[in-house]
């Protein structure tokens, strides 16, 4: 008679890493394993290791905070823009449905006026980021 009840957990590895060795690092070299380790975005000091034992290749993964941070900001700032051009539209029903003729052109004047300089603004802020991804670049070269 054979016993078919499982006895639960994971099914065990074919061939199952066994074989332990240790290295010790000094302060300084401890430092350069982490950058060397922080930088090759693996998630496995292990795997890191054993990768750079037998030779495989060490993918650098560069993640530059200040530019990560520059693109959220003018990720929200273009969010802004839009629901200002939103905005606008909604101001300008409202304005021909509750205000007489004369004062809704003086009110649409005051807007236009309003609307160009944030249009002005916006030509300066895609040229800024013109100028930093040209200074990326000549970075990377």
């Amino acid at each position: 008679m054979t016993n078919n009840k499982s006895k639960g957990g994971r099914n065990p590895k074919l061939d199952p890493a066994t074989n332990r060795y240790s290295v010790n690092f000094s302060s300084e070299d401890d430092m350069r394993f982490l950058k060397m380790f922080d930088r090759s975005g693996m998630t496995s000091k292990s795997a890191f290791i054993k990768a750079r034992i037998f030779g495989e290749p060490f993918h650098v993964v560069a993640f530059d905070k200040s530019q990560h941070e520059y693109y959220t900001k003018l990720s929200d700032f273009h969010a802004q823009f839009r629901m200002v051009g939103n905005n606008y539209n909604q101001t300008l029903k409202e304005l021909k449905s509750h205000f007489s003729e004369r004062r809704t052109a003086a009110l649409v004047y005051k807007l236009e006026k309003y609307m160009m300089q944030l249009v002005q603004i916006m030509y300066e802020v895609v040229e800024l980021t013109n100028r930093y991804e040209k200074r990326l670049i000549g970075k990377d070269n």
